[in-house]
């Protein structure tokens, strides 16, 4: 039988308490948790060690959603609103900061939202816009992939407002949320499979929260499950889905939740950034990461 991702007695674990809307988490090797508060315009982190959550970098030009990268540098989706950079930008080993894309074919991004990167090293990000689009230079909100040359490549562009982007290890499907908050919007977790072309086309919908709040952040585990944070009020939390759609489980978080990631030693442990708090919550799974990997 399978393993079943969440155990018996798992408890959530509240960590920090203090964010406007904590989102973005990303463990580093050390099991120390980066997560942003975009609104207030900073990057935290709690440092394992010591239980201690500290900011890390303030302002944070409104970071939003983070990942370590293959060489465990820090790359940074930065919202457009109240003096964001509406660009990706990574934080170098030496203290520097690189901005990695803030255009597209000569006009600025709308609001870079999250990332993921595949086994090539290149980066997948979302780019909606949520709030004021009066200052939008695109013509859509569309997920691109930064080449590995630096060039910047629009690879789906039909979706209304895409935001939680997941990528397979073997580079072959990317699994992505569409929340769209107006009445009526779309508020799905979609899968995208590529073809032999390179090209992005839409296979099937994994779920569906009709009216309520929709997804936003995900991760990955080892066995292919897709822990999606979405939903309100008594639906607020993680919902576990398997690669053929079914749900698994579920995490109540009792606020809305913003996005998770795994860490720990054995990345065992699933880390959710959630309105107000960061939480943790021990599973029977691994997660899949690019960087740390398990066991190093």
């Amino acid at each position: 039988m399978p393993t079943h991702p969440i155990p018996s007695d798992a408890v959530l674990e509240r960590l920090f308490d203090g964010c406007a809307f904590a989102e973005g988490p990303a463990a580093d090797a050390v099991g120390d948790v980066y997560f942003s508060d975009c609104p207030n315009n900073r990057i935290l982190v709690f440092r394992a060690a010591t239980g201690k959550t500290e900011v890390w970098l303030e302002p944070s030009l409104r970071a939003n959603g983070m990942n370590f990268d293959a060489q465990g540098r820090l790359v940074v989706c930065c919202d457009g609103k109240d003096g964001g950079a509406r660009a990706v930008r990574r934080y170098e080993a030496d203290g520097s900061i690189t901005t990695l894309a803030s255009h597209f074919e000569g006009k600025r991004l709308n609001a870079p939202n999250d990332l993921c990167f595949d086994s090539a090293a290149r980066i997948y990000f979302t780019d909606p816009r949520y709030g004021d689009k009066s200052d939008l230079e695109q013509d859509c909100m569309a997920v691109y992939r930064i080449e590995l040359d630096g060039s910047l490549t629009r690879v789906i562009d039909e979706l209304q407002t895409p935001n939680g982007i997941l990528i397979t290890p073997d580079d072959r499907t990317l699994y992505l949320v569409d929340h769209n908050p107006e009445p009526g919007g779309a508020r799905t977790l979609v899968q995208y499979d590529t073809a032999n072309d390179g090209s992005w086309h839409f296979t099937r919908t994994l779920a569906d929260f009709g009216t309520d709040h929709g997804g936003d952040g995900m991760a990955l585990d080892v066995e292919g499950n897709i822990y999606l944070t979405a939903g309100s009020g008594e639906k607020a939390g993680v919902y576990v889905i398997a690669p053929d759609g079914t749900q698994l489980g579920f995490i109540a978080t009792s606020e809305i939740a913003g996005n998770c990631t795994f860490g720990g030693p054995d990345l065992q442990t699933l880390y959710i950034a959630a309105s107000t708090s960061l939480y943790r919550i021990r599973l029977a799974i691994p997660g899949q990461l690019v960087w740390p990997l398990l066991g190093l």
